[in-house]
């Protein structure tokens, strides 16, 4: 497996980075958000992690002074779910390193959301400010 982290603390540094807001509002990419959404669910449970990803992304966008209109829940709830599913295929006893790692490997393309959404229902405000279950195949 092509190694995206070398040690935790990397990973860390991600998180921290994202709770603390010291994260440049575009370096904050999708690997970012699908190591954070790692790392909340091996410390915690998918309602969890999807409440503290949630919060943490309306913080973030408050602090980089960005609209609220960029938070997009049905987004937010599939990739928690997407991260969720695929790491209950994983070995548990994985190391977080490891474990992040696969994540971004397999899920590390943003575009992997258009199999399971056309644009034009993610573009709706339904989807912005609500879970919408997706329209091209189920999850």
């Amino acid at each position: 497996m092509a190694g995206y982290y070398n040690e935790v603390r990397e990973i860390e540094a991600v998180v921290e980075g994202f709770e603390s807001c010291t994260t440049a509002k575009d370096a904050f990419t999708h690997r970012s958000h699908v190591t954070v959404a790692s790392y909340y669910l091996r410390c915690s449970n998918e309602p969890d992690a999807t409440q503290r990803m949630r919060a943490g992304l309306l913080r973030f966008l408050d602090h980089h002074s960005l609209r609220r209109a960029k938070f997009h829940e049905t987004l937010t709830i599939f990739w928690i779910r997407t991260v969720s599913a695929f790491l209950e295929r994983l070995d548990q006893r994985l190391p977080l390193l490891e474990m992040t790692n696969a994540v971004i490997q397999s899920l590390g393309d943003s575009r992997l959301v258009f199999e399971y959404y056309s644009e034009e229902l993610l573009r709706t405000d339904e989807t912005r400010n609500g879970w919408v279950a997706p329209d091209l195949k189920d999850l």
